[in-house]
């Protein structure tokens, strides 16, 4: 009963002086919200104009890491925040972080290579049916309940029914979707774990991710090929500010999904990212002419009102305490 104010919980909060006080924890958390709300909105539209005009997602990704990596060294070197310098035993779970996060970006950005956005954001918007799984059998959740299992059954409903009326199919996007999937879930997991687990700011995490990827995604850049497109590619005023912003965007990204990620659960953190996609549907349909057909956005709009109603388990050792 009292379980349906619970829609994101605070877990492992990064609250520095609000840690006594409730009020203020729920306002960290709202600002938190807020700001990755804004960020993860926009994020996606950005790297689909990001990837228009430059056609290397690899290369896009480089930049974005770069610019994030390069942005908390100058911050940090001038006092402005602080952030880790590397030591090998956070390096370590790092390494695994920086592999689920590229994979998971990059699987994302060759999906906005080949689809239009609302084909990315129905499958993300399916997500929790696997993430809320792996939150009971990893970080000791409870299954959702009934509510959340019909919102789960409506957002797998409403998936199928944008891929049966989406005028774009298209095989090698939806191959991309689904190897994205799996990295996403795998991201999601084990990112809250390590942010649970290795006590660091939320700058340092946003270093240690963007530097460790920084190589893997060279190498991903070569085996794509994309070399040859970036040696031959013609900068223009338009394709230089989509880079640009990409990179802006991604700094904010980051430090806004590992900030909020401190301070909520795995699932809850999914959840909220679904909710941000209803603004990024709205700009897509102001500048974009690869829309899904009517039918495919009522399908999408059955997912995000679905996503908008799950309801977060509790931890299994609260519910047994409670339960008495």
């Amino acid at each position: 009963m009292s379980s349906d104010k619970s829609h994101v919980a605070v877990t492992v909060p990064e609250t520095g002086g609000c840690a006594n006080n409730p009020f203020l924890q729920q306002f960290q958390v709202a600002i938190a919200i807020g700001f990755y709300a804004l960020c993860s909105s926009t994020m996606l539209v950005v790297n689909k104009l990001a990837v228009h005009f430059l056609p290397a997602p690899a290369v896009v990704l480089f930049f974005q890491l770069f610019a994030s990596t390069f942005t908390v060294f100058a911050l940090d070197s001038a006092g402005v925040i602080k952030s880790e310098r590397l030591q090998w035993e956070k390096v370590k779970p790092y390494l695994l972080v920086s592999t689920v996060f590229l994979a998971a970006i990059f699987t994302n950005m060759k999906t906005l290579q080949y689809a239009n956005v609302e084909t990315f954001i129905v499958f993300r918007s399916s997500s929790p049916i696997l993430i809320s799984v792996l939150d009971y059998t990893f970080l000791g959740r409870e299954l959702p309940s009934l509510r959340s299992w019909f919102s789960l059954v409506a957002l797998l409903v409403g998936a199928v029914a944008y891929v049966l009326y989406d005028a774009d199919f298209e095989v090698r996007a939806y191959v991309w979707v689904a190897l994205w999937f799996g990295a996403f879930a795998v991201d999601q997991i084990y990112i809250k774990f390590v942010c649970d687990t290795v006590p660091m700011t939320s700058w340092g995490r946003v270093y240690y991710t963007n530097l460790l990827s920084l190589i893997p995604v060279t190498i991903l850049g070569i085996l794509f090929g994309e070399y040859t497109v970036i040696t031959n590619f013609v900068w223009t005023q338009p394709s230089a500010f989509a880079l640009l912003a990409s990179c802006a965007c991604g700094v904010g990204m980051s430090y806004s999904a590992f900030w909020l990620r401190s301070l909520v659960s795995a699932t809850s953190f999914t959840v909220v990212g679904i909710l941000c996609k209803i603004a990024t549907v709205i700009v897509n349909l102001l500048i974009w002419d690869k829309h899904a057909t009517p039918a495919g956005l009522v399908a999408l709009s059955i997912c995000l009102a679905a996503g908008s109603v799950y309801q977060q388990a509790p931890l299994r050792e609260v519910s047994k305490s409670s339960s008495g």
